[in-house]
């Protein structure tokens, strides 16, 4: 695997992060007003879990507001479903495929989430773009191995964007 050397690479990914990865990460408000997010000084921007639906409030035509626990904690979720009048849902075909996301989503049920971090309430929250459900068994411990693989071989290795900042110290 080849290693990144561009922090901004990250950017537009979506990251695989367990839930106290996703959790922990530091937010900083940006100029532009969008919400900014980052990893020991790497920007992350989209983030990608898998977990058991723990939670499930359905506001129909409105929003699906979720939570998924990987065992290292809750990931808050929201899946909009107002947005059938932008032109870029309009435009993808987003808001029936939004519709039939909610219908997957059960309580209990394990799930692939894909999105982009936000916050809601001062609290990290994913905005849902895709959702999967998993039925290999087996599913939730390949992610673990993969979040920690990616953890150690690209996520880490990464040089912080500003060189102002030193790099922590190596896991021992």
């Amino acid at each position: 695997m080849q290693k990144a050397n561009n922090p901004v690479a990250l950017q537009n990914t979506h990251v695989k992060l367990l839930a106290f990865d996703l959790l922990s990460l530091t937010y900083s408000p940006s100029a532009d007003a969008t919400t900014s997010f980052s990893r020991r000084g790497i920007p992350i921007s989209r983030v990608e879990t898998i977990g058991t639906v723990t939670l499930r409030d359905l506001k129909p035509d409105r929003f699906l507001r979720f939570a998924v626990d990987d065992g290292t904690g809750c990931v808050p979720c929201v899946l909009w479903l107002n947005h059938r009048d932008s032109p870029s849902v309009a435009r993808r075909r987003r808001h029936h495929l939004a519709a039939s996301f909610a219908e997957l989503v059960e309580v209990g049920a394990v799930a692939r989430v894909r999105g982009r971090l936000g916050r809601y309430k001062g609290a990290v929250q994913v905005t849902v773009s895709d959702v999967v459900l998993e039925r290999d068994p087996n599913a939730e411990i390949f992610h673990r191995i993969d979040c920690v693989f990616l953890a150690r071989k690209c996520y880490n290795v990464l040089p912080p964007p500003s060189s102002s900042t030193p790099p922590p110290p190596p896991p021992k």
